[in-house]
């Protein structure tokens, strides 16, 4: 019952902040440098030629049953190596209990109510496939791997996801994601689902705000979970190449955890 109660107040604070977001963003073209770590969501584009992008952040995870969860540092370098392709290399360690999946560095099920730790490489490529025309959504393939180097399990998981959106009036941005995992836990491999959506609003030149949804859905697990997070975001472009970025989202299922916060930066050089 409390549970339900809680869930029901985070729903409604949830819609509630969005609904002022959407109301005081005013529309103006944001220097972006495309960070994929801004959203769960990622960026529909590749670093810019002759530069290089670097990803990092902090991620705490609220869990409703079992130790709370930290993921650091999610480092992410990014480099454009082609016209229409860029390489991705990666890692991250992450303790506490593993399931809760709030941002684009994979994790594997670990022990699930328990404590347990895991670190991880992931190495991948980003394709750009479109550009927007009419209504052509601008769109990219990211092809990925996390290989465990720590932890309780060692099965590199492969990643697929594909992201596509369209630039709205007043320079709005709609982005759709649709991710999938082959992943791992103690009790063999299974498949995780995350689709997402994500709405970005510039308010200055500098300073952008977001409102997502995102969730991860399992199929062939021994406990089969549905995972479903709302939540607002924004970035602060202090230079031309530096940034700063915050996230929050509530879980709106019992199977989610209550509440995660991710703070991080991106820095292109």
């Amino acid at each position: 019952m409390f549970h339900s109660i809680q869930l029901n107040r985070a729903t409604i604070a949830t819609f509630i902040l969005l609904v002022v977001i959407c109301y005081v963003a005013h529309g103006r073209e944001v220097r972006d440098i495309d960070a994929d770590r801004d959203a769960f969501t990622p960026s529909t584009s590749l670093v810019d030629d002759n530069h290089s992008l670097f990803e990092s952040a902090f991620t705490f995870i609220d869990v409703r049953s079992g130790p709370d969860t930290y993921s650091f540092p999610e480092f992410l370098f990014r480099k454009r190596i082609a016209d229409r392709f860029e390489l991705r290399l990666g890692v991250n360690q992450e303790i506490g209990s593993s399931g809760n999946v709030v941002t684009a560095i994979e994790s594997g099920e670990g022990l699930g109510d328990t404590l347990s730790s895991e670190t991880s490489l992931f190495y991948g490529l980003k394709t750009r496939l479109t550009e927007q025309s009419g209504w052509m959504p601008r769109s990219v393939v990211i092809v990925e791997a996390f290989t465990p180097v720590a932890g309780e399990v060692w099965n590199t998981e492969p990643v697929a996801s594909v992201v596509w959106g369209w630039e709205l009036p007043d320079y709005y941005r709609f982005d759709a994601a649709f991710r999938y995992v082959y992943a791992a836990g103690e009790e063999g491999t299974f498949n995780r689902w995350q689709p997402s959506v994500a709405l970005r609003m510039p308010m200055t030149e500098q300073f952008e705000v977001h409102a997502e949804w995102f969730g991860t859905w399992t199929t062939g697990h021994m406990n089969d979970t549905v995972r479903p997070f709302a939540g607002p975001g924004c970035h602060f472009l202090i230079t031309k190449g530096f940034e700063l970025g915050l996230r929050m989202g509530w879980g709106l299922t019992q199977d989610a955890a209550n509440f995660f916060f991710n703070a991080g930066t991106a820095y292109r050089f």
